[in-house]
Order: structure tokens, then sequence, then C-alpha cells
């Protein structure tokens, strides 16, 4: 007898093949991503996730104060973001024909814009690299100019155009030829002018916090920038991917400062409800309006799955949950919370140095202890590779307190912590009780935590 075709059964093949996950990624994907997640102990096995927690297959909760690089703003699995998409494909909408107008794309721009009533349409993409693609390609295109100013340890993305405006060299190093852009430090008005007095300048791209050590824009610098960039008839960009929607506890990072307008603003991951990837661009009219300036030119700039229904649906979705939750509230009080309460602690530890942020954005940065004891351990890690002392608080965190941290960047002693928008009182009480008892550990008398410390030295010297 015939045996019949069981057809794709997706249940059925990750319990069968679901434990290869480290041995499959080490094969056919990016080997050195196992390999890392094993040295600093990360390679857990996580089987479900719900809210702001994880969990593994014994059934423990890990809290969550990544949320996949901001992606997951509402925490795994919102109930109302994950009926929208039900609804969506059980529609059977006639979806992407690319010969009709779709409501949703429509609806989600809408939505958007009432968040920022001085841009006129957006472009959907379908990711935060893509939003800050098609930006840099409307600015040069409107204007007419070729170079685009941006910050020093910015973070735009990684494919080429947004990478020609990444302020880190580890990112850049062995990819030029890049478009021609130019970098200045971040507050330093002056040099912005500089650039701009030369006449070839289309925009000025900036985050109005760098998410690599989490550097808000001082005071002013927004509004004093986009003045001088319009004085000379540039544009102002803002990078609002990971900033955005209620992640500084403004629907934009930008809108804390009064007065600023941008004219393109970037948008991603957090309005992907942590399920379809979705960018958007937001622009003034005028803009769009000469970039799409001909029938001719209709699709001089479009993505084939930019707009598409789910994407739109979990926007529309995301967007319903942050204003019927009252997220942006929850983020001003439990940010402000957390903020305070690990500011604190910054006399009580010798190699806590600040604490920085705006909402649920915030840096916790680490620096030389003056004691000689720690003095000493500090210098050692410090010569082997800057960024050993986080990483060495980031693997307790997850190995004792089941807590979910990253370093906020390449040879920095900053870890960032960006958990779901909806968490509160009980997971501030969590992780200050958990990033306390490692700081007790730190300034002890040595034991696991600087052992692990001699781990790392090694690994860095022989990664050299």
């Amino acid at each position: 007898m015939t045996e019949q075709p069981k057809g794709f059964d997706l249940a059925d093949l990750l319990a069968r093949r679901g434990g290869e996950r480290y041995e499959l990624h080490a094969r056919y994907l990016n080997h050195q991503l196992p390999r890392m997640l094993r040295t600093i102990g990360f390679d857990k096995v996580y089987e479900r996730a719900e809210g702001a927690y994880v969990y593994d297959t014994e059934g423990n909760d890990y809290l969550d104060m990544l949320a996949g690089f901001g992606v997951m703003g509402l925490g795994r699995h919102h109930p109302v973001v994950r009926k929208a998409l039900h609804d969506v494909i059980d529609s059977s909408l006639a979806d992407l024909t690319r010969f009709d107008c779709q409501p949703l794309p429509g609806l989600l721009a809408e939505k958007l814009l009432t968040q920022t009533p001085h841009l006129d349409r957006v472009y959907f993409g379908n990711s935060g690299a893509e939003a800050v693609e098609a930006a840099l390609k409307f600015a040069r295109y409107a204007t007419g100019r070729p170079r685009v100013v941006y910050c020093a340890h910015a973070f735009h993305g990684l494919t080429v155009g947004a990478l020609s405006v990444n302020g880190e060299a580890g990112f850049r190093d062995g990819f030029a030829p890049l478009l021609p852009d130019t970098a200045i430090a971040m507050g330093d008005l002056a040099a912005l002018e500089r650039e701009l007095v030369r006449g070839d300048v289309a925009a000025f791209v900036v985050e109005p916090i760098q998410g690599k050590g989490v550097y808000p824009t001082p005071p002013g610098f927004l509004r004093a920038a986009q003045e001088l960039l319009h004085k000379y008839k540039a544009l102002l960009i803002v990078d609002e991917v990971q900033t955005g929607l209620g992640r500084t506890g403004d629907f934009y990072g930008f809108q804390y400062e009064a007065g600023v307008e941008p004219d393109l603003v970037c948008v991603a991951k957090a309005l992907s409800g942590g399920y379809v990837p979705v960018g958007a661009t937001l622009g003034r009219d005028w803009i769009f309006r000469k970039v799409y300036s001909s029938m001719d030119r209709v699709l001089v700039h479009s993505a084939s799955f930019g707009g598409g229904a789910q994407a739109m649906a979990a926007g529309l979705a995301v967007l319903s949950v942050l204003e019927d939750e009252h997220i942006v509230a929850n983020v001003r009080v439990t940010g402000e919370l957390l903020r305070a309460r690990l500011a604190a602690l910054v006399d009580r530890y010798e190699l806590l140095h600040a604490v920085r942020g705006r909402g649920l954005m915030i840096g916790i940065e680490f620096g030389r202890p003056d004691s000689i004891k720690l003095r000493s351990r500090w210098t050692v890690l410090q010569a082997a590779r800057k960024g050993l002392f986080a990483q060495m608080v980031v693997v307790p965190l997850l190995r004792k307190h089941r807590i979910l941290t990253q370093v906020s960047g390449d040879h920095m002693e900053v870890i960032k912590l960006v958990p779901p928008l909806i968490i509160g009182e009980r997971e501030v009480d969590r992780f200050v009780a958990a990033f306390t008892a490692v700081m007790d550990d730190a300034h002890g008398s040595g034991g696991l935590m600087w052992d692990f410390g001699k781990t790392l030295v090694k690994q860095a010297v022989a990664n050299r």
C-alpha cells in the first residue's frame, strides 16, 4: 500500500528537529552566532513566550529587558495584534496585486500621520534600514544634493546606504566604497554648519537617543539643527526606528523637544507588533511630489512586500493598543521609576558611573573604580578589550537571575535596557533586585563573576 503524503506539519517538524537549532545555525547560517552564545553561556533553549517573559523547556520564566532589540514593544504575542493577523489571513484579501489600491496601507498611513500633523505622506517598506534608505534617497532627490551628515556612533542600519551614515567603524570596515557622507560629533552645531556652508548637503540624519550607548541629543540641539538645516535648504531626517511609538515616553522621541518638526521620519521595529516586518518613512508632501513627479516615476522607489496586508494589519493593531491601553503614559511612569531606582545606586557602587535615557530606553554605564583592588581588576579587563565588564554583568543577570539584557555596543561599558513597553512595577522590582545582587558580587571578594571575567579576557586575547 502506497503511503499517503502527510503534507506540511509545523508542530511535528519542530518536535522532531527543534533540538537541532544550534547545530543547524552553525552549519547553514552565521556560524559565529552559536559560537558566541556558547562562549558567554547564552545558548538557552526558549520554548514559548508571552508578554514580557520568555520560558525555557523546564518552564522557567526569563524577564525580557531586550524586547528583540525593541521589536517587541507590546511584549510577545499581544492578543489584539495576534487576532488582527488571524483576521487578515482569514479574510483572503486580494493583497499585493500591484494594480489596485488596498485600504489597509492608507488607513495605517492616516493613523501614523495623526501623531505628526506637519507631515503628509508615508512610504511603507519592510524594515528600519529600508525606512532609512528611503529617507536618504528622498532627501537626495528632493534637494538635488549628494551628501548626508550624521553623528559619530550613530546606528541607522546595515544596508549600504544606511551603512554610509553608520557611525561605528566596526560595521563599516571592509564594505567601502560607501556613499559620500560626513560624521560630526553629536551636539556640535558649529561642525554641522561648516558642512552646510559647502552647499552640497541634502540632509542631516539623527536619532533622538542613540541606541549605541544610549546617548540623548543635548537639550535644544534638534531645534537648533533644524533651523540651521532650513537656513541652508537642507532637510532634517529623524530616525525613530528604536525611539518611536512610545519608547521614550512620547509617541516620537523628537517630541521631547518643543518646536522640532522633521522633514522625514523613519519608524519600524515596534510597529510590527513583533510579527510581520514593516518600516515606514513619513515625509512632507513636497518631498514625495518631487520623488514621484510623474506617472513614469510611479515605481521609482518601491518594495515588493511594502504595504502588505499582514504588516498593515499588525501596524494598525499596534497603534490601537498604544491608544487603548495608554501605553505611552505607562512608559513615562514605569521608565521614571526604573531610572530613578537605578540612579540611586550610583553613589553606592564605585563601578557604576551613570544611568541615563528617557522612558524605557535606559543606559547603565560602568567606569573605572577608585579602590586599588577593583581598579587592578578593571585595568586587566580594559587591557584585553573594552566592554568586558558590561558583559560580565549581562551574563549573571541571565544565568543567575533569568533576565535578558544586552551590552549597548561594541567596546562600550554600557548595558542598554529596552524592555517591552507594557512592563510595570513588578518587573522593575525584579530587575533592580537582580542588578543590585550582581553589583554586590562585583564589589565583593571576587567569586564566580570575576572568574568568568578571566574567561572573557582569554577569549578576547585569543581573538586578536
